[in-house]
């Protein structure tokens, strides 16, 4: 019986399985491997002349591209464009551009460097007695508020036999991080004195450092924090701020060869949720993390120890958050591992209705779907069953 389907492949590979199971020349896979990716990429603040050359230059090479009206009355120094092509397509174009003026060669530069990180396996992360090879797995953090504010629990492990039982009881369910939390970053908190988040989350550290066999990282924006909980055995920067608050924490990262996640918020919790707006929200979140990176990087930090978090839930509507769940895949166009956390969060609790201790069905979507969009690690409260979740993921995502 004659049939046809659609093949739904994500990655050159898994076409090349595909032609090699046709039985495809070798000559024949080459050619039409690179041809089998469609890509579709987004360019800010182009100049105009060499937006016109380069649209010139896609449809010459079998892309396309498209441009705002205002571009084609000349009426713009600068314009936003979209192009679309093959990885073939787009080899061909930065050949022609290196030889061409007006910034080319650097837009050029760009796109092979966009294509590369959004295709290339990322690097693993390795540290004393972890290794976190991403691509083979999703990660989970577990979450350890020891706050009496958190939104979620606050006030339940603020004890530290209390704290550290519960890390033990994560780590057992598997946890593969636990991430120590002194300072509430919910919507509307005021900050905490650097004093009480110290007396919060040093003993807690040191604690867990012999109780635990699994990664601490903490979660801190203030570098003098970062500096005493590194001292103390912690493994990892998770900074809300992106180093925005304190860029010295980067240097301190840096210091320790630390692993470091950079987050983005549009604002600190205090006054982040009044009206939060954007008029690209997807590029604007990559290019704060963009900064944090190179922050990173030039405070002497490592490229393959930088994590990026989008930020769901920090300065950002339902609407958007439920935007960046959709295109988190556009994040890898980074290069850099992608943390997600929805744990119980707001986005979770507007869409069904539920108060925070009813979330974890909800949570549970969110990490399947955004494992399945490019997450690497998963920051949530419910590890027993989110470690579940990602675990069946897995076997469908990472085949």
């Amino acid at each position: 019986m004659q049939l046809a389907r659609v093949l739904e492949i994500k990655d050159q590979t898994k076409f090349e399985a595909e032609l090699e199971e046709l039985g495809t020349d070798k000559e024949g896979l080459g050619i039409m491997a690179p041809k089998s990716q469609y890509y579709t990429i987004k360019l800010k603040d182009v100049p105009l002349r060499a937006a016109l050359i380069l649209k010139q230059e896609m449809l010459a090479k079998d892309g396309e591209a498209a441009l705002p009206r205002a571009a084609g009355s000349l009426k713009v120094e600068e314009t936003d464009m979209i192009l679309m092509g093959t990885k073939t397509t787009y080899k061909k174009v930065a050949k022609v551009l290196k030889l061409q003026p007006f910034g080319l060669k650097e837009i050029g530069n760009l796109i092979k460097k966009t294509l590369a990180n959004y295709e290339d396996k990322l690097k693993s992360i390795s540290g004393p007695g972890y290794q976190f090879d991403f691509g083979k797995k999703t990660y989970v953090m577990g979450i350890l508020n020891v706050t009496p504010d958190s939104f979620s629990d606050g006030g339940q492990f603020d004890q530290l036999d209390i704290a550290v039982k519960h890390a033990k009881e994560m780590v057992a369910n598997g946890a593969d991080i636990i991430d120590i939390g002194g300072e509430s970053t919910r919507p509307g908190s005021d900050p905490l004195p650097l004093e009480d988040e110290l007396e919060r989350v040093i003993p807690a550290i040191e604690r867990l450092t012999d109780e635990i066999d699994v990664p601490i990282s903490i979660d801190t924006y203030k570098s003098k924090v970062g500096r005493a909980a590194l001292e103390a055995g912690a493994h990892i920067i998770n900074d809300v701020t992106g180093f925005k608050a304190e860029p010295e924490l980067a240097k301190v990262a840096a210091e320790y060869g630390a692993p470091v996640i950079v987050m983005h918020t549009q604002g600190m919790p205090k006054e982040m949720q009044k009206n939060p707006s954007y008029d690209d929200l997807i590029s604007e979140i990559l290019e704060y993390l963009q900064e944090s990176i190179n922050t990173a990087l030039e405070a002497g930090l490592e490229k393959n120890k930088i994590i990026i978090d989008p930020g769901i839930g920090f300065g950002k509507t339902t609407d958007h958050n439920l935007e960046i769940m959709q295109r988190l895949g556009e994040f890898k166009s980074l290069g850099q591992p992608i943390l997600l956390g929805t744990s119980r969060k707001s986005m979770i609790g507007n869409t069904l209705n539920l108060p925070v201790e009813e979330r974890v069905e909800g949570t549970g979507a969110t990490v399947s779907i955004g494992i399945a969009n490019g997450a690497d690690i998963v920051r949530v409260h419910d590890v027993k069953e989110m470690a579940r979740v990602a675990k069946m993921t897995d076997a469908m995502v990472r085949r």
